[in-house]
């Protein structure tokens, strides 16, 4: 009888422990297939935002019948996302994708040629400066991406056109599936890119020959070649495993202290356009202030007691 009850008690506890341990696992299972929840606060016709981890944004290009095509909602509702997300102290990180067969098919000619050939104004200098007002409103739309503190993630899939190459440009981390292809389209149709390509790319890639043969002959450069430059830094087997990959990598960052990680995007922009000496500087101005925060000590407290920076819990920012 003792031993009866002995082993029923064992088989008790021994369930419990396998419980335990099997939960967690579930739980984990759970959160990486759970659908993604759109995001109440963003709801525009050209974009869809979902929350896909914890402080992980999802900003998908959502035109999949028009290839993605950038239209004039899209590059007005680009600003108001970025700028929302920027102050979203509930986001730590953003995933930028496209909807469909492709990212983008890039401007929509369709419907914005005549944004440009039908200019306001009285003479030639009143229409032309009105162009230009038009050129870096569109300009913004991507400036926005760099300017947002949150570290971006463009993950590619398909043609990447024109306009999509300036928007990758503008983003912090790049990824892309193997059938991936990048065109700096705009000579084939008559002017220069004006939104940002010829501008970040020769920073980006670091080779500014290889600039010069994409950007004057519109030539497709594809994922291994794009992995080998530098434009992205990984290459994935298809979108669900670039998806996940980004949403991880996502997940990892904005799981460490935003003082740490928006600082460092700040100062790395900063840096790429100012000399050595001033972004020396301008680093030690504003650490004179971000080396006070609360992160540090959590964090230098976390890594004495040997845990990991996702066991620290950090204040929203």
């Amino acid at each position: 009888m003792a031993a009866a009850v002995a082993g029923s008690v064992l088989r008790g506890l021994l369930r419990r422990q396998l419980s335990a341990q099997i939960q967690p696992l579930l739980s984990f299972r759970a959160m990486s297939s759970a659908p993604e929840q759109p995001h109440a606060s963003h709801s525009y016709e050209t974009l869809k935002v979902s929350r896909v981890r914890e402080k992980v944004f999802h900003v998908e290009l959502n035109r999949p019948d028009k290839r993605n095509a950038m239209n004039t909602v899209f590059w007005r509702e680009m600003v108001v996302c970025f700028n929302k997300i920027a102050q979203d102290s509930e986001c730590h990180a953003v995933v930028v994708s496209g909807a469909g067969k492709l990212f983008s098919a890039g401007i929509d000619l369709m419907e914005m040629g005549s944004a440009f050939v039908m200019v306001e104004g009285e003479d030639t200098a009143r229409k032309a400066w009105n162009l230009r007002k038009k050129i870096r409103e569109y300009q913004e739309s991507f400036t926005v991406l760099e300017r947002c503190p949150k570290p971006v993630i463009a993950a590619v899939h398909g043609g990447c056109i024109g306009g999509g190459v300036d928007l990758i440009s503008a983003c912090d981390i790049r990824y892309c599936t193997q059938d991936a292809w990048f065109q700096v389209k705009e000579v084939d149709i008559g002017l220069a890119a004006d939104v940002g390509t010829l501008q970040r790319l020769p920073r980006i890639i670091g080779n500014q020959s290889l600039v010069n043969e994409l950007a004057f002959t519109a030539r497709k450069m594809m994922a291994p070649e794009a992995e080998s430059s530098g434009l992205v830094s990984r290459v994935f087997q298809d979108k669900q495993a670039m998806l996940e990959g980004a949403f991880e990598l996502a997940a990892d960052i904005a799981g460490k202290s935003p003082v740490a990680v928006q600082g460092t995007k700040v100062n790395l922009i900063y840096s790429r356009d100012h000399s050595v000496s001033e972004g020396l500087r301008y680093m030690a101005t504003w650490n004179m202030s971000m080396l006070q925060t609360e992160d540090l000590m959590k964090s230098a407290q976390a890594a004495v007691e040997r845990k990991s920076p996702k066991d620290v819990v950090y204040s929203k920012m």
